[in-house]
C-alpha cells in the first residue's frame, strides 16, 4: 500500500472518523495530535513525536555477595547483622556467592554493606 493510496483514503474519512483515527494513533503509538486544520475534502494530520525517553537515575540497588574470602565465619556473622536472618539462611547466602545480601536499597545502604563486608575480607558488588 502505498502513501497516496492511504491519503486517498483518508480523504475519504468523515470528521467524526477523523477524530477516531487520530484518537487511535496517539493511544498505539504513545503520540500527541498538533490541530487538525481542514479545507475542503482534504485534511492533513500533524502529528507529534513523542519526547525521548527520560533517563531515570537509578535510586534502588542490589548488594550482592560476590567473593566470600579467607574468613568465612565472620562473613556468615556480617551477614546475619545486616539482614536478620537465622544461622543457616546466612550460611546458605554465603555458600551460595554470587548472591544478594539486600535488594532494592539506597546507594548509601548498599555502600555501607559493602564496607562493612570488606572489613571481613568479603567483596560486595553494588548493582
Amino acid at each position: 500500500m502505498s502513501v497516496d493510496t492511504i491519503i486517498a483514503e483518508i480523504e475519504k474519512l468523515n470528521v467524526l472518523e477523523l477524530v477516531e483515527l487520530t484518537k487511535t494513533l496517539q493511544d498505539k503509538w504513545g503520540v500527541s495530535a498538533a490541530p487538525v486544520a481542514a479545507s475542503g475534502p482534504a485534511v492533513a494530520v500533524a502529528v507529534e513525536a513523542a519526547p525521548a525517553a527520560v533517563v531515570e537515575e537509578q535510586t534502588e540497588f542490589d548488594a550482592v555477595l560476590s567473593e566470600v574470602g579467607p574468613n568465612k565465619i565472620n562473613v556468615i556473622k556480617v551477614v546475619r547483622e545486616l539482614t536478620g536472618l537465622g544461622l543457616k539462611e546466612a550460611k546458605a547466602v554465603v555458600d551460595e556467592a554470587p548472591k544478594a545480601i539486600k535488594e532494592a536499597v539506597s546507594k548509601e545502604e548498599a555502600q555501607r554493606i559493602a564496607d562493612k563486608m570488606a572489613e571481613v575480607g568479603a567483596k560486595v558488588t553494588i548493582k
